[in-house]
């Protein structure tokens, strides 16, 4: 009885593991150690985004952000020498005071001249544009308080960037900077648009050699700023150049582009105009080239001619195409500054002077914070422009899309 008991007793050992329900220590262990890795391959999934952007973020940081501080900080004083070195002494918003009401406010802002009536017009027509949109809104159903403050800031910018224009440009006074940038642009994006648009329409007819003019029409987009600035700089010279038996022809060999403001604004625009109309050109080239023939063909078995075809059909259908290249050559207008600086250096004076030549020709002087605060101005016009257009024109076109 006494010997029996043990087997007994051992072979019950060895079959509990075929017990119902019955775990191991080893397995015990196995489980724990599996649940533990779980737990953390789940903690190390919700940081592997956050791991994967850190090497973006910390470049963005250091080579976006950072620098935006700093200048910022630049803006903020002024730049003097002394002995072993630099020094940069905080002065607050002296340098901006010096471009809106200091020294520099001619150069930055302008002179303005007295009103005439065609400018008296001019403005009267714009407040009344600007009054006649902020009352649409107000009677809006889907106003809101944020929005009609957005507007109204808005408003206010419109208004004093027409005030500028229109006594500077529009009567005997002397357009600064800002105000030379903002025709820059103006001019520049619109007929860029138009002359973009009707290429691409034109190219996109069944024409003999229409795949020939699709390359050359985006010949001059592949040439440098400073490149094209230099063509012209040949082009304008009517005392010499590949033009000059045509400035003879025509008996204008004593005539000078560059002494004129706006005879060298206009040679300015239209370089740049001749640049970047092939990047307005391609973008709307695909837009079109995308759109549904059977809308088209729908059209015209009804009856409509080529002219209700493209205001009904293709401009809606292109129009969200065309709000997103135009923001990103309103962007890039106004940083414009190879054209003015080899095209005219600036001149007559500072007539053709962008916001960016500006900033560029005071940091040659040494005035570090003034040449930051000008381009901070820049940045902050830039800023309103862009977000104007994004919320009160380019999302309603997408929408209606």
């Amino acid at each position: 009885m006494s010997l029996a008991a043990p087997v007994h007793e051992s072979l019950e050992e060895e079959d509990l593991p075929k017990v119902s329900g019955y775990v191991s220590a080893r397995e015990r262990g196995f489980r724990t150690a599996a649940s533990r890795w779980r737990s953390a391959g789940a903690r190390l999934d919700r940081f592997a985004g956050a791991v994967f952007i850190l090497p973006a973020v910390l470049v963005i940081l250091a080579f976006s952000i950072f620098p935006l501080l700093a200048s910022l900080y630049v803006s903020l004083a002024r730049l003097s020498f002394s002995e072993g070195g630099v020094e940069l002494k905080f002065v607050g918003f002296d340098n901006y005071a010096k471009l809106l009401v200091g020294i520099d406010h001619v150069h930055f802002l302008g002179l303005a001249g007295p009103l005439t009536p065609v400018s008296v017009a001019v403005l009267l027509a714009g407040a009344a544009l600007i009054a006649f949109w902020l009352y649409r809104y107000s009677r809006d159903q889907a106003r809101s308080v944020g929005g009609f403050a957005g507007r109204i800031v808005v408003a206010l910018g419109a208004g004093t960037l027409l005030w500028l224009v229109v006594t500077t440009v529009m009567s005997s006074g002397r357009p600064g900077t800002l105000v030379v940038t903002v025709v820059y642009v103006g001019v520049d994006v619109t007929v860029q648009y138009l002359l973009g648009l009707g290429l691409a329409l034109l190219v996109v007819q069944h024409l003999p050699g229409r795949r020939f003019f699709r390359v050359v029409f985006l010949l001059p987009m592949m040439i440098t700023p400073v490149g094209v600035a230099y063509l012209f700089r040949m082009l304008t010279d009517t005392s010499k150049g590949p033009l000059y038996p045509l400035w003879v022809r025509f008996g204008l060999t004593d005539v000078s582009w560059v002494t004129n403001p706006w005879g060298a604004r206009l040679a300015v625009m239209i370089g740049d105009v001749w640049q970047w109309t092939p990047f307005i050109f391609i973008v709307l080239l695909a837009a079109i080239e995308t759109l549904p023939h059977e809308l088209v063909e729908a059209a015209v078995v009804d009856g409509a001619n080529r002219w209700q075809v493209f205001w009904r059909i293709t401009f809606p259908l292109i129009l969200p195409a065309s709000s997103t290249v135009v923001l990103i050559r309103l962007i890039e207008g106004f940083k414009i500054v190879d054209l003015p600086n080899v095209l005219t250096n600036g001149g007559p004076g500072t007539a053709t002077e962008s916001l960016t030549l500006h900033a560029y020709t005071i940091w040659r002087a040494l005035d570090i914070g003034g040449s930051a605060a000008v381009a901070y101005m820049l940045l902050i016009v830039v800023t309103f422009v862009g977000v104007s257009y994004v919320n009160l024109f380019r999302r309603r076109v997408t929408a209606m899309a």
